[in-house]
Order: C-alpha cells, then structure tokens, then sequence
C-alpha cells in the first residue's frame, strides 16, 4: 500500500540510490566522493546481491554465494578494493598461470601468457595446450573483426582441441555464455585487455577470505565514512513522476519524496528495472550458474596440491568448469549450466564430488553405507538468472546510464559498459551513473 511521505529535511543534492549489489555501492561510493549526500536502500538484509559471503549452517563454514576471479585488467574493480582500503583481503600469486586438467583423459597443462604482447608461448609444444599447434591460436585475430550479429564459433569454429580446452572455458568463464551463442565482439573485448597485453595484464587475484570481506564490508564502511546513510529491508514498490523527473519512491509502506535538485539510481537487475521504469528496453534473457560448496571429510588430504598462493584448477571434460581451495572448503562454479540447474540438488551433489575427488585425488564414494564422518558435506547453490545471456541479440538491449528522467540514471552489470556482465562491470556501470548526474 502507499503510505505517508517521509519529509525529514531533505539534504540538498541528496541521491537515492535503490540497489545495494556491486553496482549501488560503486554509485554511492563515488557519489560520496564528489560530494553528494546519499541515501541506499536494498530490499535484502544485507549488500553485495550475487556478490557476497554468509556462514552456511549445513557446512558451518563462511562460504560465497557464487566464485569470482579478477584479473589485472580489471581495473575499475581493483581501483574500487583499493579505494575502500581493502586490498590487503585479495590473494596474488607470484606468476600468471592457470592450471587445467581434462577430467575425461587426465592430461593436465598450465596455461602461462607471455611477459609482453607477443605470445611466444604457442610457439613451445611444452608451454601449448595439449593437442594443439601454433597457428591454432592465430585464429583469435578473427575476433577482433567480427559482427555484431557473429557469435564466437562463428569466427572460430566449433571443433579441436583448442576449442574445447580454450575457448570453451573462456567464454562460459567470461560471458556465462556458450561460445555457440555468445558475442564475439564481446569475447573479443576480454581477449584484447588479458591475453593480448600479456602476462600482467592477465595477472589474478581472488578474495582470501570471501567476497563480503573485500567487496562488501569495506565498501559499505567507507560509505557510512563519507555520511552516506543505508536503509535496509526497503524493497521499491513504484516510482512517482512528475512530468519528465522522478518525484517519490514507493517502498510500500513509506513513500519517499525526491525533492527538487535531488536525483535516484536504479541499480537493480534488469527485470527489476524494467518493471519499475516505463518504456525501457532491458535484456531479459538470462543463464544460470550453479555453484557447489564441499567440505572435505576430515583427514583428507588432496593428492593433487593447488598452488598456495592461488589455489584454483581449471577443468575440462567434467560437469564444472572451476575449482577453488579455501581452507577445508572446495567451491566449484559450473557457468552457462542450464542443464545442470534443472537437475535435483542430490544428483548434482553426486556428480560434482565426482569431478572433486578426481580432480584432487579423493575417494569418490558416496554410497548410503559410508561412515559419516568420512563423507562431505555439501551445499547446491543455483543462480538460474545469474547474468544476462550475452549473445549479440541481448547486447543490443544493453542501455546506457541515461535515462528519458532528467533526475533518473541506471546501473548494473547488464547495462552498457562494453564489458561481459561482471564484478568489472558492476563497478564501471557505478561510476558512469554517478559522473552522469553530478555532471552540469
């Protein structure tokens, strides 16, 4: 139902910033900055949306919600850790090198960029990827002239070794999209800022301890620090307009007056956005990730030892794409997995600890008569509208920060940054929605 507007004293050029995910906390952050007052509101009982850390009583462990790996391209992102003092929180390991192993064949191979813009690693039959030649890997310059309607496979095609130990797991791990429907154009965009820079460009980092500790925490810190205030539990009902401005926000219970010289952002997914502003075009097509977080049995110790300092292993050939090492938790991320999340929890739990044990060296063995106390605990978690599909129809319903309210910009990792819809974009689309309604 409406209720009574709210009229505390209105701070004036206050912003109302509706979302408290990746992309509201970059807004308010840099809002902050430039000296707007703000207010945040988010529906949830905490921040972070997709992007967050809780203690899951089933493992009695602190898990995230979802796995996330950045690299040194990722600058937006890394300058936002930084900014909130948080990059102390965010592990690096000493070289570039990504770890695979084929889970169906059991070869293994580490993908290492050179140090410059040249890749003189494909032309080392030790330093490729099993399986493949040299002028293999020339064909990525295909991508960088291709289509807005080209897909990836229709630049590269869709067979051999190098497809399925490359470019498969780098698209479904960049754009959670099948290479067979993604964007070329898009991929393209990820490949010209990693690999084509080099080794440093390509460096990465993930959260030692979990994402709420070096996205979340530390951001909503800095906000409060800047006088921001934070409401919530406020989940925004409708919008109020007044000719071409928007004038309330309707959280049900409580209406909000926008008074003269203040402005909003939006920074909610992109149904949520679209139901809420008339007219606007947003890409409603999504892809699921499904997650799974395994507590190993006590006393085991995984045969096959993930380097300390970045301990992930890239897989192929299996049902899951990532692995991760936390302490006694590993966290699997299976992308683009449409057909693994209509399956019922039980057998995707049988099917990733398959993947697992084999990928450390464990015992696979989950039968009903198996100890307790040997057996892993293990937690489901299906994002099914994790981001949009980014293929090269939905990125052209991809909109900008403007909006047609003079007193209204968007944000969110699905709107037009030119990057896949990541932490990366989150950030970047913040800021564009703060620099938008503080610019004269």
């Amino acid at each position: 139902m409406n209720g009574p507007i709210s009229r505390d004293r209105p701070s004036p050029g206050r912003v109302h910033v509706v979302g408290a995910g990746l992309a509201g906390l970059s807004a308010a952050l840099r809002l902050g900055k430039l000296g707007r007052p703000v207010t945040l509101y988010e529906a949830a009982a905490q921040a972070g949306g997709r992007c967050r850390s809780y203690v899951d009583a089933k493992l009695e462990r602190s898990i995230d919600n979802g796995n996330h790996l950045l690299l040194a391209a990722n600058t937006a992102a890394l300058d936002f850790v930084a900014e909130i003092g948080a990059s102390d929180t965010l592990a690096q390991p000493a070289r570039t090198a990504f770890p695979f192993l084929d889970l169906a064949s059991g070869e293994s191979w580490t993908v290492a960029p050179s140090s410059g813009p040249i890749p003189w690693w494909i032309f080392s039959a030790a330093k490729r990827i099993p399986g493949t030649a040299a002028g293999d890997y020339l064909a990525a310059w295909k991508l960088a002239f291709a289509g807005a309607d080209d897909t990836v496979a229709d630049c590269l095609g869709d067979r051999g070794p190098l497809w399925e130990r490359f470019w498969v797991p780098l698209t479904i791990a960049a754009l959670n999209t099948h290479p067979r429907e993604a964007s070329a154009r898009l991929l393209w965009m990820v490949v010209r800022e990693s690999f084509a820079k080099g080794a440093a460009a390509c460096r990465p980092f993930i959260a030692k301890q979990g994402l709420s500790q070096t996205f979340v925490d530390p951001a909503l810190a800095a906000i409060r620090a800047q006088g921001g205030k934070i409401a919530f539990g406020r989940r925004l009902r409708a919008l109020s307009f007044e000719g071409e401005r928007v004038a309330a926000l309707d959280f049900g219970e409580q209406r909000v007056a926008v008074a003269p010289g203040e402005t909003v952002v939006i920074a909610l997914p992109p149904a949520g956005a679209a139901d809420l502003l008339p007219g606007l075009q947003a890409p409603r097509d999504a892809r699921p990730i499904v997650n799974a977080h395994i507590r190993l049995p006590e006393g085991a110790t995984p045969r096959r030892r993930l380097a300390p300092d970045l301990p992930i292993l890239g897989l192929v050939g299996g049902a899951t794409d990532w692995l991760f090492l936390r302490g006694d938790v590993v966290s699997l991320t299976a992308s683009a997995a449409e057909e693994l999340a209509e399956r019922p929890a039980e057998e995707v739990a049988a099917l990733l600890w398959r993947d697992t044990a084999q990928a450390l060296g464990l015992s696979p063995d989950l039968s009903p008569g198996l100890d307790p106390q040997a057996a892993p605990v293990i937690r489901i978690i299906k994002e099914k509208r994790a981001t949009l599909a980014q293929t090269p129809a939905a990125l052209k319903l991809r909109p900008g920060p403007r909006t047609r309210w003079t007193n209204l910009a968007l944000a969110g990792d699905w709107t037009d940054t030119g990057y896949p819809a990541t932490i990366e974009s989150a950030v970047r689309s913040g800021a564009a929605a703060a620099r938008l309604l503080v610019t004269p």
